[in-house]
C-alpha cells in the first residue's frame, strides 16, 4: 500500500450452496454507485458481470446494520435491490438498532448516523421480507452464525462449510488487515465497544490460527481471503491468490 493513502475495499460476497444462492452483506447500494460515479456500490454492477441475476438471489444476510453492510438492500429509487430474497439479520442488532431509546441515547453523531440510515434502509418493503436469527445456529443449511459483538452490539460472522472446508466470513471483526490484523490493540473509531471489539477479535483470530481456517475479510484487499499467522505485534494475513471461486 502507498504511505499516506487509505483504500477501503468492499468485499459483500455470493455462496452458492446448490439450494440457496445467498448474498452476505450488501455493500453502499446503488445510490452510493451514482454519487461517487461509480468510484462504490458496484455490487450489483459486479454481480451482473458475473453472469448473476439479483432476482435470482434467495437470501440475503447481514453481518451488522452499518451504513456499507445494509444500504445495498435499495436500489437508488429506494426499490428492493434483491427482490425475491428473504432477508437474514441478526436478533440482537436489529433489536439494538430499531429501538428508539437507544437512538435518543446515541453518544457520538457518527452512532446518531447510522440510527437514522437503519431507519432510511429499514422501510416496510424490506421489514416485510425481514427475519431475524440467532447465534450458535444455522442461517442457511452450511452457514452458521457466529457472536461477534464489539464492532456494534449484535456483529456477526459466519461460517460457510463445504465438506472438511470452511471460510470464516469475519464482516467487520477487523477493519483494514495491513492496521488491525497485524495490530489487533488499535481500535477503529467506527467500533461501537472499542474494548470488547478487541478482546472478541484476539479471540476469533487465534481460532483461526490454531484451526488454520481460511478468513475472508469484508474490507480485506480483493480477493478479500487469507490465512493468518502470528506475529510479534499480533497477527498477519498471508493473502490467498485470486480465484473466482471457493
Amino acid at each position: 500500500m502507498e504511505k499516506d493513502v487509505y483504500i477501503t475495499p468492499f468485499n459483500p460476497i455470493v455462496v452458492n450452496t446448490g439450494a440457496k444462492l445467498a448474498v452476505i452483506d450488501t455493500g453502499t447500494g446503488e445510490a452510493a454507485y451514482r454519487d461517487s460515479r461509480g468510484a462504490n456500490g458496484q455490487f450489483l454492477t459486479n454481480l451482473a458481470a458475473a453472469g448473476i441475476d439479483a432476482k435470482m438471489v434467495d437470501t440475503v444476510i447481514v453481518s451488522h446494520y452499518h451504513v456499507d453492510h445494509i444500504s445495498g438492500l435499495l436500489k437508488a429509487d429506494n426499490s428492493l435491490a434483491f427482490p425475491n430474497a428473504e432477508i437474514l439479520v441478526p436478533a440482537m442488532e436489529h433489536k439494538y438498532w430499531m429501538d428508539d431509546g437507544e437512538m435518543s441515547r446515541a453518544s457520538t453523531p457518527r452512532i446518531e448516523g447510522v440510527f437514522k440510515n437503519v431507519r432510511r434502509v429499514m422501510r416496510p418493503e424490506v421489514l416485510k421480507r425481514l427475519r431475524t436469527y440467532e447465534w450458535g445456529r444455522e442461517v442457511i443449511p452450511g452457514v452458521p452464525a457466529a457472536g461477534t459483538p464489539g464492532h456494534t452490539p449484535g456483529h456477526t460472522c459466519h461460517i460457510v462449510t463445504s465438506g472438511a472446508s470452511k471460510v470464516y466470513v469475519q464482516g467487520d471483526l477487523t477493519h483494514s488487515p495491513f492496521l488491525f490484523v497485524r495490530n489487533p490493540g488499535w481500535h477503529p473509531f467506527v467500533d461501537h465497544d472499542p474494548v470488547q471489539g478487541e478482546a472478541t477479535r484476539r479471540k476469533v483470530y487465534d481460532m483461526l490460527v490454531a484451526e488454520k481456517m481460511l478468513v475472508q475479510g469484508f474490507h480485506y484487499p480483493f480477493p478479500a481471503l487469507a490465512h493468518v499467522e502470528r506475529s510479534a505485534a499480533g497477527y498477519r494475513e498471508v493473502p490467498v491468490a485470486w480465484n473466482p471461486t471457493i
